[in-house]
């Protein structure tokens, strides 16, 4: 087994992410929650320790020629079919291209550094405190729960709404150039799709759009059902890789076998 170092080692001692009730703890909480609260998007900076990253970053790269395309590069924000009812100009009806891919989960073994930290109980208590959770359960796809996005030169993830309500990214690798994090924050409601909202951005109305320049190390929580966003084009040859773990409110959840082939294959 991998035992080099603990997963508590990965981490940035200063959050002391294992140690509830700690002053760095409480008050990194706080500040997520208030950002959260502000626009639906949080993050902390430098996460994670030196050894951590690299350790992340290696095995991103030892399985980067495992990388999986899907073969379906044009969607709508929706991550769904278009409406023939619709109008062309409708935002069901513009199709945007993701050329981005991924590492899956299946790749990871249980030895591995991201297998352990994903399951690690002093994360996910501190991941459920930040975003104001009672409690937090793995995804259980094995597919697709923890998984690294691609992003490599030339390639895009364009603008899209996610169906879950919150996504934990870390950045393991930035670009070097491009690659930029943008988002309009609560452009629809949850009792209103805001379509001519929606079909302003997607025509390039930028009034609302915001910009997150994300360093390698950083931990992101981001609110995207209600706010549109995208990774912009990689404009350099290094690419941009993002550890993201998946969370369920609820035991025992897994998504559709038609989105999970579609993205991941």
């Amino acid at each position: 087994m991998n035992t080099a170092f603990s997963c508590n080692e990965m981490i940035n001692s200063y959050y002391a992410v294992d140690q509830p009730g700690h002053p760095s703890r409480q008050k990194t909480i706080s500040l997520v929650q208030e950002e959260l609260a502000n626009d639906g998007c949080a993050v902390i900076r430098n996460f994670f320790s030196e050894e951590g990253l690299n350790a992340l970053l290696g095995e991103a790269q030892d399985r980067i020629e495992q990388t999986y395309y899907s073969p379906k590069k044009q969607c709508n924000v929706y991550l769904g079919d278009g409406n023939p009812e619709l109008p062309e100009d409708h935002p069901q009806n513009i199709f945007l291209e993701r050329t981005n891919g991924f590492i899956t989960a299946d790749l990871f073994d249980t030895e591995s550094y991201s297998y352990r930290l994903y399951y690690w109980e002093p994360l996910k208590l501190f991941l459920a405190d930040c975003l104001n959770k009672k409690e937090l359960f793995i995804y259980e796809d094995p597919i697709s729960n923890m998984i690294v996005n691609v992003g490599k030169n030339g390639e895009k993830f364009n603008w899209h709404f996610d169906t879950n309500e919150f996504t934990i990214t870390m950045l393991l690798q930035a670009a070097e150039s491009g690659g930029i994090f943008e988002y309009f924050p609560n452009l629809r409601k949850p009792d209103d799709e805001c379509f001519a909202e929606v079909r302003k951005v997607l025509n390039g109305d930028r009034s609302g759009v915001k910009q997150l320049e994300l360093k390698a190390g950083d931990l992101q929580f981001f609110l995207g059902r209600f706010s549109l966003h995208q990774v912009t084009e990689n404009l350099g040859q290094t690419d941009r890789l993002l550890l993201i773990q998946s969370f369920t409110e609820k035991p025992g959840v897994i998504g559709s076998m038609y989105r999970v082939k579609d993205l991941y294959g």
